[in-house]
Order: C-alpha cells, then sequence, then structure tokens
C-alpha cells in the first residue's frame, strides 16, 4: 500500500489486522485454540515484503519454480541415493503443487 501524506498530516494511513490486536490481547491464547504469531528480527519489513512482495506461499512457489528450471539443466548422474531421495521428494511436491493449480 502507499502511503499517503497531507500536508501536516504526517502518516494517514495504518495497516489494521484484527487478528493480531486480538491475539495480543489475549495473551496468545484462546480458549483451547494456541496462535503463535511468530518472532522476526524485523517485523515491520517482513510485513512490507509479505504487502508489495508476495505471501510466503507465493515466494517459496517462486523459489520452486527456479529450482526447477536449474535441475532440468543440472547434470545429476552423481548424486548418493539419499540426494537423489530429497530431489525426488521435491519434485514430486513440485508435480502435486502443479495438479492442485490446475484444478483451479
Amino acid at each position: 500500500m502507499p502511503n499517503l501524506m497531507l500536508p501536516l498530516s504526517g502518516d494517514v494511513t495504518q495497516a489494521i489486522n484484527p487478528w493480531t490486536w486480538f491475539v495480543k490481547s489475549v495473551g496468545g491464547q484462546f480458549g483451547l485454540i494456541n496462535i503463535n504469531m511468530g518472532k522476526s528480527a524485523d517485523p515491520v519489513l517482513e510485513q512490507q515484503i509479505l504487502d508489495d512482495v508476495g505471501t510466503y506461499g507465493r515466494q517459496l512457489g517462486q523459489i520452486g519454480d527456479a529450482l526447477a528450471v536449474l535441475l532440468k539443466h543440472v547434470k545429476l548422474d552423481a548424486l548418493e541415493p539419499d540426494e537423489q531421495r530429497a530431489l525426488d521428494a521435491f519434485q514430486l511436491q513440485l508435480a502435486q503443487i502443479e495438479r492442485l493449480k490446475a484444478r483451479r
């Protein structure tokens, strides 16, 4: 969201997240449901990245897409069995994600 500044007014935009306010007001726990909002070294920057760049899912999706491209062009003949299993699991996960996207 762009910052809107009117003359002599200062910052006139405010992100309002009712869940964050509510969870903080009850100490992070509501009934039997425990919600952990996580910790960040720079929560303001992290929120700006989520707002302006993309959600965690979008960021991870782009990383997966980039790794899939690299895997197509890298020689993988000398991998150890556990390394090959790790790549197979990763590629299976990418394929499952693509199937779910295709259904939408």
